[in-house]
């Protein structure tokens, strides 16, 4: 159990000079030892600004950091009484507006002082946690605190490392000093589930003891670098405790030329989920205002020197940097080397031609402060504690803050800071009195924030508190629970690989088409697409061929596809003896091709003994050769972003595409959806569990006009359609061909975030940034929110498709998928065990089998065949369907991917059903689009649209938009989509792209 919170150590010889590193910046009479007797705090997961590409976090919302929250937006914002920025110019630059705002920095108006905004959290002593004898970390300053995602063996984990355990009065000063020779090297982890602390002995040759040094996670290892104990400073070496399959190692990581030297006092994060960024602090001469950063996926391993440009931060020790999960770095307050502390906030931001820019965060900020903690839970950073000049801690109001850069405002426990002079409360709150320290450590753990010990006046602390980010969330912070976000799914799990966006797309086109020049266009697809798949394979072998043991890069492994000890199929119950409880009904939901008149809206129901088009997939014709060809982030308005993008979108029966090919939100509203969204995403299971009725949509590439008809005819997501009792599942493939690919995803994440227990997305193979650049969603991107803000849209999009759930049950009987199950899959367990965020090129041959993989050309044809999309891939027969069904007690597979005639098509004898939503795809195929709808009793029911021409007086068809209208006919030249299925027989197997 804790012990007293605070512990007065009984004074003892002062250190020898030789022992004595005296701290060149403190100034005299200052109550925080100098230096040498004080190791410096170290200082939290240094904040690093990430590329625009790697932004995760809302755009800082649409509020921002405003010095005068009364301010008024102006009339001429997109969302009224809400959008003002406030971003400081940095020398009239307009580069250095546009850097601040996609940081976030907004002005957020009177509108939302007190609608949107939630004070700083109140703290409290953590009850019951259980660490008996050395077990507990006991008293502590100067050490580090970092939080470890949940892994295969072992829930949330927090690591503590290094520290002061003793302190003493300065000899001359009677000041309390960080007595260096108490200084350790000790792990604890506190399991987070369990509330129990443990002293961890790892194997390996660990660093040396320290303090004041730098920690920061990567994936399931913890980087230390630098800080000072006994023996003077410690070097700039790498180590990394690693706690891969919950085996705690050290290791010591080779980095290749000059680093930032041995230094204490600083800050190091990693940043975009790839950069290790160290910035500021003490060399033992000065103080420092550099910055390096490591690229964690570039072997060999090396620092580079930062030049950035922008309002560089002055040189500082004592500060935090924290990382934002969309990649920011945040430089928080410090001490100067006059030892004056500083309240001023720096990001860090790496554009994508690799050049590094500070930006100044504008706002008034509590106190000033050095030797404080700081963390991000979303986009709310938790400054607490620290000290002023002189050594005296921080009291009242400003001992707990919070800059809210969704809203763009500083807030302490009464609400906005409007001026720096500390507001008083009328009640006591016991709250600040317990922030009142310095050189502690913080971490976050899904929204929960944690501090351990610290050092108040000449106490030492063991004390460990916890608060919540907010006692309500934010719409952008909220994430509502489900069936199935379990508890290990309650935090966010970054993998540290850092190859941004990989490949995981293909094509599909369906149907046969009536004219040969279709059919050669088709044809004309594989090679394309073939080019860009062959380079996701390539890069997929070799990240699994790659060592992992000095990596920081942690890759998610190939998994086997079934171990020895798995039960063997005939070991399995397949229910052979039962009746099977999924059935396809016996007639399909039709709605007439009459486009116009009485019959236009004319639904019928054919027999599925009409649908003569099963397998008939697009292909080529067999006596056809394959031709090789080189393919080329706001807070909420008040009704909320996502329900400005619902209120706009979501208009079954009367939406038109708009004249205007300007998409109406700018890229800070996509980054803030986007946001919100990956906060659910990031709590699903990889495999989600749904119950019956559920709707399935196929690939929808973009035919934003084909979803509406499909919400329209059949029911669309609304309290006053039918998400009531009906759940929604989407199979992949939102963006790339069709024109409007940024309108098809944002309503969904929008209606995700509306209805997070009822809209459920997964991953398909056209959810990758090296496909989607090719198809259509980069250049829609650029081509309708300029090149500067679609590149950045598209980027941020992208990083939110690596956090997609990649597979979904239905009553445990259906599992839905968007490609097929390969030659790797043989358990649903391999798939759940695929951690994310993930990218094509650390997922080996699973992932590539589940978004790239699709049926044989017909029943008769079994086994695994090569598959024309390209080398590596493949086509896996009804044997392999059967045969995973009943390993897995499954009855159906229902995979998207591939576009059919009639919209869906059966295979396997009915085990499996292909489905595709999109009607006439790519403007040459013809087909029908279908969706299905599980009925409770398992029953399932297709309902098809048909393709129909735009109204003769539509925009899509009018004078003005007849460039727009060709604009899915030039992406088809240059980017021909690829046969759905290019499968000829057995005899023209040498035809196929597999042997090109």
């Amino acid at each position: 159990m804790p012990s007293a919170p605070g512990h007065r150590q009984p004074g003892s010889t002062v250190l020898t000079p030789s022992h004595h590193h005296p701290d060149p910046t403190a100034s005299e009479g200052s109550p925080s030892p100098p230096l040498s007797s004080s190791p410096p705090r170290p200082s939290r997961i240094p904040v690093v600004v990430v590329p625009p590409s790697s932004s995760s976090l809302p755009p800082l919302s649409s509020s921002t950091l405003s010095s005068s929250p009364q301010s008024s937006p102006p009339a001429a914002s997109r969302i009224p009484g809400l959008r003002r920025l406030c971003l400081r110019r940095r020398r009239g630059c307009e580069l250095g507006r546009r850097v601040g705002e996609k940081l976030g920095f907004r002005r957020m108006g009177t509108a939302g002082k007190g609608a949107w905004v939630v004070p700083a959290p109140a703290y409290r002593e953590v009850e019951g946690w259980e660490g008996a004898g050395d077990d507990a970390p006991g008293y502590r300053c100067g050490h580090s605190l970092t939080f470890i995602a949940p892994t295969k063996g072992h829930g949330p984990r927090l690591i503590l490392f290094g520290g002061a355990t003793a302190i003493e009065a300065g000899a001359s000063s009677g000041l309390p000093g960080i007595r260096l020779a108490g200084v350790t090297n000790s792990v604890h982890s506190y399991d987070v589930e369990k509330r129990r602390w443990t002293r961890m002995h790892p194997a390996g040759d660990p660093p040396s003891p320290r303090a004041a040094h730098s920690a920061a996670a990567v994936g399931t290892m913890v980087v230390f670098q630098g800080g000072i104990g006994p023996a003077g400073h410690s070097t700039d070496d790498l180590y990394v405790l690693d706690l891969t399959n919950d085996k705690f190692k050290w290791h010591r990581v080779v980095v290749q030329g000059a680093g930032p030297g041995p230094r204490y006092g600083h800050c190091m994060d990693l940043v975009a989920q790839r950069y290790l960024v160290s910035v500021s602090g003490n060399d033992g001469k000065r103080v420092l205002s550099d910055a390096w950063a490591l690229d964690t996926a570039q072997k060999p391993y090396k620092w580079q020197k930062l030049n950035p440009e922008g309002d560089r931060p002055s040189a500082r020790m004592y500060a935090t940097a924290s990382a934002r999960s969309d990649g920011m770095l945040l430089l928080c307050g410090g001490r100067d080397a006059s030892g004056t502390p500083l309240s001023d906030a720096y990001g860090l931001l790496m554009h994508t031609n690799g050049q590094w820019e500070w930006t100044l965060a504008p706002g008034i900020s509590p106190s000033a402060r050095y030797q404080h903690a700081a963390v991000f839970v979303g986009a709310r950073l938790h400054v607490t504690g620290g000290v002023l000049k002189g050594g005296r801690a921080i009291e009242g109001e400003g001992a707990i803050a919070v800059l809210d850069t969704a809203a763009g405002v500083w807030l302490d426990r009464n609400g906005i800071v409007t001026s720096r002079t500390l507001k008083s409360s009328n009640e006591h709150d016991a709250s600040s009195d317990l922030l009142r320290r310095c050189r502690h450590a913080a971490a976050s753990v899904g929204s929960q924030i944690y501090i351990y010990g610290g050092l108040r006046g000449d106490i030492l602390l063991d004390d460990f508190l916890i608060a919540e980010n907010a006692p309500f969330q934010s719409e952008t912070d909220r994430v509502p629970r489900s069936e199935n976000q379990n508890r290990n799914h309650n935090y966010s799990s970054h993998s540290p690989s850092f190859q941004q966006y990989t490949n995981n797309s293909h094509e599909t086109a369906s149907g046969f088409s009536t004219e040969k020049k279709s059919i050669d266009m088709l044809t004309e697809a594989s090679a394309a697409e073939a080019e860009a798949v062959s380079a996701v394979w390539r890069a997929a072998k070799e990240a699994s061929a790659a060592s992992s043991e000095d990596s920081l890069s942690e890759g998610i492994g190939s998994e086997s596809p079934l171990s020895e000890t798995s039960p063997m199929a005939d070991d399995l119950d397949d229910g052979g003896s039962l009746e099977p409880d999924v059935k396809l009904h016996s007639r399909a939901v039709v709605v007439a091709k009459e486009a116009v008149g009485d019959l236009g809206c004319l639904v019928r129901q054919l027999s599925l003994d009409q649908f003569e088009n099963e397998s008939r997939r697009m292909h080529p014709n067999n006596e056809q050769s394959y031709q090789s060809r080189r393919a080329l982030n706001r807070q909420r308005s008040p009704q909320g972003l996502h329900k400005k993008v619902i209120s706009l979108l979501l208009r079954p029966r009367n939406w038109n595409a708009p004249a205007d090919r300007t998409f109406f939100l700018d890229s800070y509203e996509v980054g803030e959806l986007c946001y919100a969204a990956e906060q659910i995403f990031m709590q699903e299971p990889t495999v989600l569990q749904l119950k019956a009725p559920v709707k399935v949509f196929g690939d929808l590439h973009g035919q934003f006009g084909d979803l509406m008809r499909l919400f329209d005819e059949y029911g669309y997501p609304s309290t006053a359609g039918d998400i009531t009792y009906i759940d929604y599942l989407f199979l992949g493939d939102y963006v790339d061909r069709g024109q409007h690919s940024l309108e098809t995803i944002t309503l969904l994440l929008a209606l995700k975030i509306e209805y997070p227990e009822n809209i459920h997305l997964i991953r398909g193979n056209h959810e990758a940034a090296d496909i989607n650049a090719l198809f259509g969603f980069r250049l829609e991107c650029i081509e309708r929110m300029g090149e500067s803000d679609g590149i950045w849209a598209w980027t941020r999009f992208n990083q939110l498709f690596n956090y997609l759930p990649l597979a979904a049950m239905i009553e445990k009987k259906i599992i839905c998928m968007h490609g097929g199950i390969g030659r790797s899959i043989n358990s649903v367990e391999q798939i759940e065990k695929i951690e994310r965020p993930i990218t094509m090129d650390v997922g080996s041959i699973i992932l590539m089998d589940l978004l790239w993989s699709d049926p044989t050309e017909n029943d008769s044809v079994e086994g695994l065949r090569p598959n024309a999309r390209g080398p590596g891939l493949v086509t896996f027969g009804p044997d392999r369907v059967t045969e995973f069904c009943k390993r897995n007690k499954l009855q159906l597979i229902i995979r998207a991917h591939e576009c059919v005639m009639d919209g869906f098509e059966r295979f396997a004898h009915g085990q499996l059903i292909t489905l595709f939503s999109a009607t006439n795809y790519c403007g040459t195929a013809n087909n029908a689009g279908a969706i299905l709808v599980v009925g409770r009793g398992l029953v399932i029911v297709p309902k098809l649209i048909h393709p129909l021409p735009p109204p003769i007086n539509s925009p899509e068809s009018s004078p003005e938009r007849a460039m727009d209208a060709t604009w899915m006919q030039e992406l088809n030249i240059q980017r021909p989509p690829t046969p759905t299925r290019g499968r000829p027989h057995s005899a023209s197997d040498r035809n196929s792209l597999a042997y090109i």
